[in-house]
Protein backbone atom coordinates (compact mmCIF):
# COMPACT_ATOMS: atom_id res chain seq x y z
CA UNK A 1 0.00 0.00 0.00
CA UNK A 2 1.68 3.10 -1.08
CA UNK A 3 1.47 6.29 0.79
CA UNK A 4 1.88 9.88 -0.17
CA UNK A 5 5.20 11.80 0.73
CA UNK A 6 4.54 15.00 2.70
CA UNK A 7 7.40 17.32 3.35
CA UNK A 8 6.66 20.03 5.87
CA UNK A 9 8.05 21.97 9.04
CA UNK A 10 7.12 20.69 12.66
CA UNK A 11 8.15 22.50 15.50
CA UNK A 12 10.91 24.38 13.52
CA UNK A 13 12.50 21.68 11.68
CA UNK A 14 11.80 20.19 7.80
CA UNK A 15 10.32 17.19 8.39
CA UNK A 16 9.36 14.41 5.41
CA UNK A 17 6.77 11.34 6.14
CA UNK A 18 4.54 9.01 3.83
CA UNK A 19 0.96 8.92 5.02
CA UNK A 20 -2.65 7.39 3.60
CA UNK A 21 -4.49 9.97 2.03
CA UNK A 22 -7.17 9.46 4.85
CA UNK A 23 -4.81 9.90 7.73
CA UNK A 24 -5.61 12.64 9.70
CA UNK A 25 -2.56 15.02 10.93
CA UNK A 26 -3.20 13.63 14.30
CA UNK A 27 -2.33 10.11 13.79
CA UNK A 28 0.56 10.97 11.46
CA UNK A 29 1.78 13.02 14.84
CA UNK A 30 1.15 10.19 17.41
CA UNK A 31 1.92 7.34 14.95
CA UNK A 32 4.10 8.14 12.53
CA UNK A 33 6.10 10.59 14.35
CA UNK A 34 6.42 9.85 17.54
CA UNK A 35 4.74 12.98 18.63
CA UNK A 36 2.06 11.97 21.42
CA UNK A 37 1.44 15.28 23.26
CA UNK A 38 -1.30 15.73 21.30
CA UNK A 39 -4.40 13.63 22.34
CA UNK A 40 -7.41 12.32 20.99
CA UNK A 41 -10.21 13.07 22.94
CA UNK A 42 -13.01 12.85 20.74
CA UNK A 43 -11.98 13.23 16.93
CA UNK A 44 -15.06 15.08 16.06
CA UNK A 45 -13.24 18.46 17.22
CA UNK A 46 -14.79 19.50 19.32
CA UNK A 47 -12.89 19.05 22.69
CA UNK A 48 -9.69 20.64 21.27
CA UNK A 49 -7.05 17.81 23.20
CA UNK A 50 -5.45 17.73 19.56
CA UNK A 51 -4.99 21.45 18.95
CA UNK A 52 -1.93 22.29 17.00
CA UNK A 53 -0.93 25.41 15.34
CA UNK A 54 -0.67 24.75 10.82
CA UNK A 55 1.08 28.11 9.81
CA UNK A 56 -0.26 30.13 13.06
CA UNK A 57 -3.30 29.43 12.73
CA UNK A 58 -5.07 26.90 15.75
CA UNK A 59 -7.10 23.41 14.34
CA UNK A 60 -7.94 20.20 15.53
CA UNK A 61 -5.46 17.66 13.96
CA UNK A 62 -8.22 15.56 14.23
CA UNK A 63 -9.90 17.33 11.38
CA UNK A 64 -7.18 17.72 9.29
CA UNK A 65 -5.49 15.21 6.98
CA UNK A 66 -1.53 14.55 7.19
CA UNK A 67 -1.22 15.48 3.24
CA UNK A 68 -2.75 18.83 3.97
CA UNK A 69 0.36 19.51 5.75
CA UNK A 70 2.47 19.53 2.89
CA UNK A 71 4.66 22.47 2.51
CA UNK A 72 3.16 24.08 6.07
CA UNK A 73 4.30 24.53 9.11
CA UNK A 74 2.69 22.77 11.73
CA UNK A 75 3.42 23.56 15.96
CA UNK A 76 2.48 20.63 18.53
CA UNK A 77 3.11 21.35 22.08
CA UNK A 78 6.38 19.28 21.97
CA UNK A 79 7.52 22.73 20.38
CA UNK A 80 7.21 24.99 23.12
CA UNK A 81 9.51 24.03 25.37
CA UNK A 82 13.20 24.76 24.43
CA UNK A 83 14.84 22.19 25.29
CA UNK A 84 14.67 21.46 28.66
CA UNK A 85 13.99 24.58 29.31
CA UNK A 86 9.94 25.18 29.97
CA UNK A 87 8.13 27.76 27.72
CA UNK A 88 6.56 30.38 30.72
CA UNK A 89 2.79 28.69 30.00
CA UNK A 90 4.00 25.27 31.01
CA UNK A 91 6.08 26.81 34.00
CA UNK A 92 2.68 29.10 34.81
CA UNK A 93 0.60 26.05 34.06
CA UNK A 94 1.87 23.99 36.91
CA UNK A 95 1.93 26.56 39.14
CA UNK A 96 -0.83 27.37 39.26
CA UNK A 97 -2.09 23.75 39.08
CA UNK A 98 -4.05 24.17 35.63
CA UNK A 99 -3.59 20.54 34.60
CA UNK A 100 -4.68 17.30 36.17
CA UNK A 101 -5.16 14.24 33.94
CA UNK A 102 -3.27 15.70 31.33
CA UNK A 103 -5.44 15.08 28.38
CA UNK A 104 -6.74 18.22 27.62
CA UNK A 105 -3.48 20.21 28.40
CA UNK A 106 -1.62 19.89 25.32
CA UNK A 107 -4.48 21.73 23.85
CA UNK A 108 -5.08 24.66 26.16
CA UNK A 109 -1.11 25.54 25.99
CA UNK A 110 -1.61 25.33 22.01
CA UNK A 111 -4.64 27.39 22.17
CA UNK A 112 -2.80 29.52 24.90
CA UNK A 113 -0.24 30.43 22.57
CA UNK A 114 -1.63 31.36 19.99
CA UNK A 115 -3.84 33.85 21.76
CA UNK A 116 -0.26 35.18 23.83
CA UNK A 117 1.41 35.71 19.84
CA UNK A 118 -1.62 37.19 18.50
CA UNK A 119 -3.19 39.54 21.73
CA UNK A 120 -0.33 39.74 23.90
CA UNK A 121 -2.60 41.76 26.57
CA UNK A 122 -6.31 39.81 26.76
CA UNK A 123 -8.83 40.22 29.25
CA UNK A 124 -9.80 37.17 31.30
CA UNK A 125 -12.85 37.37 28.90
CA UNK A 126 -10.88 37.25 25.96
CA UNK A 127 -8.79 34.66 27.34
CA UNK A 128 -11.49 32.47 28.23
CA UNK A 129 -13.32 32.94 24.46
CA UNK A 130 -10.14 31.71 23.21
CA UNK A 131 -10.23 28.60 24.97
CA UNK A 132 -13.81 27.96 24.53
CA UNK A 133 -12.49 25.09 22.16
CA UNK A 134 -11.12 23.42 25.00
CA UNK A 135 -12.55 20.93 27.34
CA UNK A 136 -11.68 20.09 30.76
CA UNK A 137 -13.27 17.60 33.10
CA UNK A 138 -10.55 17.78 35.88
CA UNK A 139 -9.58 21.04 36.68
CA UNK A 140 -12.20 23.57 35.96
CA UNK A 141 -11.39 27.02 34.11
CA UNK A 142 -10.11 29.29 36.40
CA UNK A 143 -6.67 27.59 37.30
CA UNK A 144 -6.08 27.65 33.53
CA UNK A 145 -7.35 31.48 32.99
CA UNK A 146 -5.13 32.62 35.73
CA UNK A 147 -1.86 30.66 34.81
CA UNK A 148 -2.06 32.00 30.68
CA UNK A 149 -2.78 36.23 32.58
CA UNK A 150 0.17 34.77 34.30
CA UNK A 151 2.06 33.74 31.41
CA UNK A 152 0.88 37.29 29.65
CA UNK A 153 2.20 39.74 32.77
CA UNK A 154 5.19 37.80 32.93
CA UNK A 155 6.07 38.20 28.78
CA UNK A 156 5.32 41.48 29.35
CA UNK A 157 8.22 42.45 31.72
Amino acid sequence: MAGTLVSTMINGDSTEFVCQTGETLLEVLRNRLGLTGSKEGCGTGDCGACSVTLDGRLVCACLILGVEAEGREVCTVEGLADGDALHPLQSNFIKHAALQCGICTPGFLIASKALLDRNPNPTDEEIRFALAGNLCRCTGYDKIVRAVRATANELKK
